[in-house]
């Protein structure tokens, strides 16, 4: 017995679905000690590192890790009433060799800016506002000049991991 059915098939490639942002109302804003929805042995966990210490929570969260006999400073920002191309233009004019990409359905970008050692942001439209994670290895620039950390470092996947982490949150 055969089954008779209609059939169509179409050019193109397929692209992922992007994620609008459904909850504008969303705060990722500081609340129960914890920076973007994320609790510091969450960022400690994304980030493989061996210890964490936040010394500021507020408007922005600092974070100095450890990890591999090296130290990592993350900073996360929430701007409520941000806007992406916004950011993007501020990262250009300071150097930054930006990227764009996207991050659990989301359209972001990622600016790198390699001075004082390898360093990049991960950046993202959600709760109506921006979103940033920057993370910063001392000492070592992505192109493996200065000392102190593993040569080559780059700061971007980790950057990427805990904006991730922050928007999964959400979900």
């Amino acid at each position: 017995m055969a089954a008779a059915g209609c059939v169509q098939q179409v050019g193109g490639v397929a692209q992922p679905a992007l994620s609008a942002d459904a909850d504008a109302e969303r705060s990722y804003g500081y609340a129960d000690n914890r920076c973007g929805l994320l609790t510091d042995s969450s960022v400690q966990s994304a980030l493989a590192a061996d210890d964490v210490v936040r010394p500021y929570s507020g408007a922005v969260c600092q974070y100095v890790l450890m990890r591999d006999g090296g130290m990592l400073d993350a900073t996360f920002a929430w701007f409520d009433t941000g806007d992406l191309d916004r950011e993007r233009a501020l990262a250009v004019d300071r150097g930054a060799e930006v990227s764009d990409t996207v991050i659990e359905r989301r359209t972001a970008f990622l600016a790198r800016r390699d001075t004082t050692g390898s360093g990049c942001a991960a950046t993202a439209a959600a709760g109506g506002g921006v979103l940033s994670w920057w993370v910063q290895v001392r000492g070592e620039r992505s192109d493996g000049e200065n000392s102190g950390n593993t040569p080559g470092s780059d700061a971007c996947p980790d950057a990427q991991k805990l904006l991730s982490a922050t928007l999964k949150s959400d979900m």
